[in-house]
């Protein structure tokens, strides 16, 4: 099972879901995986650098979709 423990620790396999269900718009995983996280040791500071990072990300990725920006080689 992908949640079971792994090279990558429990919370952040929780952090990467926030991000991935932040992204799509599904409020109950946000909720959920939420909760998990913070059972897991996730602290208020640590959900809001990631969703700054989530907000950033998802902004630069439409730009550089919208302008069909080359990767650096």
């Amino acid at each position: 099972e992908v949640m079971a423990p792994g090279t990558l620790d429990p919370l952040t396999k929780e952090m990467i879901y926030i991000a991935v269900s932040a992204t799509n718009a599904c409020e109950y995983c946000v909720r959920s995986h939420t909760f998990a996280a913070r059972a897991k040791g996730m602290s208020e500071a640590m959900l809001g650098e990631l969703m700054a990072v989530v907000g950033m990300a998802n902004e630069t990725n439409a730009l550089a979709n919208l302008y069909q920006v080359e990767v650096d080689e």
